[in-house]
C-alpha cells in the first residue's frame, strides 16, 4: 500500500513546520545563488504567522507531517501572486508541486483571479521547468544582484479554470494520492 499525500488550508499550528521545511528547501537555492541571506532562509515565526493570516497558504501532508506547502494572495484586476511553494527533497519529482500549484490556482481563481504570477530565480532550472509545463511564461526579469536575476512567470486563467474553479477549489483541497 503506497503513501498517501493530502492538501488542505494551513493553520496557525503549521507554522513551525513550514518555516522549517522553508528552511531546508531554500537551502539549495542559496547555494546557487551564493546567498544565504535570502529572505526565506531569514524570515522569522512572527512573519510567517502574519503570512497564513493574510492570504491563501496551503500544506501537503504526510501523516501528521508537512512535506510541501505553497501561498497565494488575489490581488486588483484579477492578478494573483503565488509565491512560496516548497517541496521537501525527498518528495520532489513525483508531482506534488504541481499538485500543490494547482490547489493554489484553483483557489485563486474561486476568489475571482483571472491570471496568476510567480517568480523564482534564473538558475533554478527546476522550477522554470515545473512552471514551464504548468503554462507559464516568462514576462519579465530582473536583475536583484550580481549574481541573481529574478523571472517572472505568468499565465492566464483557461476558461475551462474558470467555469470549474467553484467545485475545483474545494477537491483539490480534499485531495488525495496514494
Amino acid at each position: 500500500m503506497g503513501m498517501s499525500v493530502t492538501i488542505s488550508a494551513a493553520t496557525d499550528l503549521d507554522a513551525e513546520q513550514i518555516l522549517k521545511l522553508q528552511y531546508l528547501c531554500y537551502q539549495g537555492e542559496a547555494e546557487l545563488y551564493g546567498d544565504y541571506s535570502i529572505a526565506p532562509l531569514t524570515q522569522t515565526l512572527a512573519e510567517l504567522r502574519a503570512e497564513l493570516g493574510a492570504g491563501c497558504v496551503l500544506v501537503a501532508r504526510l501523516g501528521d507531517e508537512v512535506v510541501g506547502s505553497v501561498r497565494g494572495a488575489a490581488g486588483p484586476g484579477g492578478a494573483a501572486v503565488i509565491s512560496g511553494m516548497i517541496v521537501h527533497p525527498r518528495m520532489q519529482r513525483h508531482g506534488l508541486g504541481g499538485r500543490l500549484l494547482a490547489a493554489v490556482e484553483a483557489r485563486l481563481a474561486a476568489e475571482g483571479a483571472t491570471r496568476y504570477r510567480l517568480a523564482t530565480g534564473h538558475r533554478n532550472e527546476g522550477n522554470l521547468r515545473l512552471y514551464r509545463k504548468w503554462g507559464y511564461v516568462q514576462v519579465a526579469s530582473e536583475q536583484v544582484t550580481r549574481k541573481l536575476t529574478l523571472v517572472t512567470m505568468e499565465k492566464e486563467r483557461r476558461e475551462q479554470d474558470a467555469e470549474s474553479a467553484q467545485g475545483a477549489a474545494g477537491a483539490a483541497l480534499a485531495t488525495t494520492s496514494r
